[in-house]
């Protein structure tokens, strides 16, 4: 299953099931799990981790040292999950010293054409990225966000849960779980509704998310009042305190 004209540098750890195409370049420290497919003209270098049952399209690069002036070529590293697609020229880089050392992607992921992670991100599950959405670097996406085409994130930035960034944003703040946010710098417009009922929140659990919403976006109020507010009259749930947590967490501050 590995293509003739590929390279696989001694000391690659690729289980027995694993394919790769040709004229892919595989280096010494990449360990790849099973029923992964690694198509023609890729390139995975670095102290790279990859799982199980990934896809790698042509022209990929994984695993290349961070786009970061302080990088000396310190052993940092790329771990990745399973069943992720990486689509056409798809760029992940390792991460820095100190930056914690890894960039990180979880579960069930989809990198369409063109997407770039930077160093030390972390991506969680289930995250889409659409073609040229661009990470900096320390970015953190959780789970189910969704980044149209052409997004960029600044550096340090949180994209919370089931959220959805409108193409062509430019975020620089925050972006709060199961909220839309739009624009040139991005700025929420709503909630992503139509996210969470195809995901299965049920009608309870969205009226306490709309309730916190409008204390936060609507009320007037200042923000450490607005979260007294939602503490006092907002029925809990694990999804609500998340949106709090989430809040409370905020270094950058959030889009408002």
């Amino acid at each position: 299953m590995i293509h003739p004209t590929a390279i696989i540098q001694p000391g690659a750890k690729l289980a027995d099931n694993v394919s790769v195409g040709p004229y892919t370049l595989i280096g010494e420290h990449v360990v790849i799990g099973a029923g992964t497919k690694v198509a023609g003209h890729v390139v995975i270098e670095g102290w790279t981790e990859i799982g199980c049952d990934n896809q790698v399209f042509q022209f990929s690069s994984i695993g290349a040292a961070p786009q970061d002036l302080k990088y000396a070529g310190q052993e940092t590293y790329l771990k990745i999950g399973d069943r992720n697609r990486f689509r056409e020229f798809t760029t992940l880089n390792l991460g820095t010293a100190e930056g914690g050392g890894v960039t990180t992607v979880g579960n069930d992921n989809l990198f369409m054409a063109y997407s770039h992670v930077a160093h030390d991100c972390i991506i969680h599950d289930q995250v889409i990225m659409a073609n040229g959405a661009t990470l900096a670097g320390h970015v953190e996406i959780e789970s189910a966000a969704i980044l149209g085409g052409l997004t960029a994130i600044h550096q340090f930035c949180r994209v919370g849960c089931h959220s959805m960034i409108s193409g062509g944003a430019m975020v620089a703040q925050d972006v709060l779980p199961y909220t839309v946010v739009q624009g040139d710098r991005a700025k929420t417009v709503g909630l992503n509704l139509i996210g969470l009922k195809r995901r299965g929140f049920s009608e309870k659990t969205i009226r306490g998310i709309k309730k916190a919403y409008r204390v936060i976006f609507r009320s007037g109020l200042r923000l450490e009042e607005a979260l007294q507010k939602i503490d006092v009259e907002v029925e809990k749930s694990p999804e609500l305190d998340h949106f709090v947590k989430f809040i409370k967490d905020s270094q950058r501050g959030i889009a408002r």
